[in-house]
């Protein structure tokens, strides 16, 4: 006998979820962005500061809020591309996205390190060059948890994307060209490594259905964004316990030295409340000051989730050129930054 399924939420017809969330987001901001007609693609409402400037494009499945569309805007992305949860955009709606922002200087293409994501914004490439719209990209494997998973070949892309977008945005609106923007993208990938530890699994909407089970007193080390599974499941440490094992797994790939500039982002998965964040927040700082650094750019907050989940991810970012923090402070006009 099947199991009937309940979800506690907010929405109306699964199928039309993702829709429904475009036209509210853009609807309600439509100062910053706006939607492509008959997509589920937005773009910068603001079309006068894009003229003569590289386009920068990412997207992804939904479900991660407010990434993608939420960095729409002046100073950051040019256009995001929302494909079904947790499913890749579809080539066509990603190359309605290029065409968009295209004005004579190229785009460029920020993907998440995940298969269908890879493939279909590589065939969206191919059909801007039958139109002769010069197309750079930069895949980004940020996540150091696992090597590969369930939707990926090498390591996954997660929420040191973000860095990404911030960079490259502000140096695409400060006029820097294709070919510059692909030279910074390609520096700062190595120095950008991100781990995640969850309490609870996504219900994906579409399905009903958890992503994993844990116990009540479990917790998992090295989740994916998509629920994939990590490289750890115990019981439920304190947040200074798990600081200990996420920094010290980020230093193994960083290899911290206080000589050196750090930027920092905490990012809760969606359903941890800002208290416990800025609890994790403390103690990582605490971490941090054993070897004697303080990042000199942090954020804190819900930047790339996974609908529900209980989680955290921490993201370090060494800092190599003065101009990459300058990029990092660069004030924007989007939804979420």
């Amino acid at each position: 006998m099947k199991e009937d399924i309940f979800m506690k939420k907010i929405i109306n017809d699964p199928q039309n979820l993702v829709d429904e969330m475009v036209q509210g987001m853009t609807r309600a901001y439509s100062s910053i962005v706006e939607q492509i007609p008959a997509t589920n693609a937005i773009v910068r409402s603001d079309k006068a500061s894009m003229q003569e400037k590289v386009g920068i494009v990412s997207g992804g499945g939904s479900g991660h809020e407010p990434t993608h569309a939420g960095f729409v805007g002046k100073g950051m992305l040019s256009a995001a591309v929302c494909g079904q949860v947790f499913t890749s955009p579809t080539p066509d709606q990603i190359y309605e996205a290029i065409k968009a922002v295209n004005h004579g200087k190229g785009v460029y293409l920020v993907v998440k390190n995940y298969s269908g994501d890879v493939m279909n914004f590589d065939m969206a490439k191919d059909l801007a060059a039958m139109d002769d719209i010069e197309v750079k990209s930069i895949v980004v494997d940020d996540d150091i948890a696992v090597e590969n998973s369930l939707y990926t070949q090498g390591r996954r892309g997660v929420a040191g994307t973000l860095f990404m977008h911030k960079v490259l945005g502000a140096a695409a609106q400060n006029g820097a060209s294709l070919d510059e923007i692909d030279e910074l993208a390609h520096a700062i990938l190595p120095n950008i490594k991100t781990i995640a530890v969850a309490l609870s699994a996504a219900t994906n909407p579409m399905t009903g259905q958890p992503g994993f089970k844990l116990a009540d007193d479990e917790m998992e080390y090295g989740v994916g964004i998509h629920s994939e599974p990590g490289y750890r499941r115990e019981k439920i440490k304190s947040s200074k316990e798990l600081v200990e094992e996420l920094i010290t797994k980020l230093n193994e790939e960083l290899h911290f030295d206080s000589r050196n500039k750090y930027a920092m982002l905490v990012n809760g998965m969606g359903a941890t409340p800002l208290m416990e964040q800025y609890v994790f927040t403390n103690d990582v700082l605490n971490k941090l000051d054993s070897f004697n650094i303080t990042p000199v750019f942090m954020k804190i907050g819900n930047y790339m989730t996974s609908i529900d989940m209980a989680g955290i991810s921490l993201t370090i970012f060494e800092i190599k050129d003065d101009k990459w923090l300058e990029y990092l402070n660069y004030p924007v006009q989007t939804i979420a930054w």
